[in-house]
């Protein structure tokens, strides 16, 4: 049984279970995203979410109120393509327009499924960002259309 819930202190080991197990959007180097980050970027930057499938955490997202950005959202590469990522995706956009109408951003790698993922979900490519990633955006009306189909 699936189950979508606001994301604890407890859930930062197994966050970064997922996070390491990713074939995309890989860490170079697991050690650059430690413990303490998570924690600011789930209780004081923002906040997160996490999947849990019978007990296990097998996806996690969480998004930054202080750059307006989408910091993470991963999927256990062995409960992709159920659903669970746009649940998750839903869950976190609706609470961050619920908390501000900055537009949000967020950072991918190209020609990966992440890539295709959110072109789906409705973003829109604003250009690149860090070491070449690919660049979306998605402003409070656009989510709002998409959301309500109007």
């Amino acid at each position: 049984m699936l189950q979508i819930r606001e994301a604890r202190i407890e859930d930062i080991p197994a966050i970064q279970v997922v996070r390491n197990a990713v074939k995309e959007n890989r860490l170079s180097d697991p050690s650059l995203v430690p413990d303490s980050d998570v924690e600011d970027y789930l209780f004081n930057r923002g906040k997160g979410w996490v999947a849990e499938w019978e007990g296990r955490i097998v996806g996690f997202a969480i998004a930054d109120l202080v750059d307006h950005n989408i910091w993470a959202l991963f999927m256990d590469p062995g409960y992709e393509a159920r659903g669970i990522g746009r649940m998750l995706h839903k869950q976190m956009l609706d609470w961050y327009f619920s908390q501000t109408a900055e537009t949000v951003w967020l950072g991918t790698e190209p020609k990966s499924r992440a890539e295709q993922f959110y072109r789906l979900q409705g973003w829109t490519e604003t250009g690149l960002h860090g070491k070449g990633e690919i660049k979306f955006e998605m402003s409070k009306v656009d989510w709002i259309r998409i959301r309500t189909g109007k």
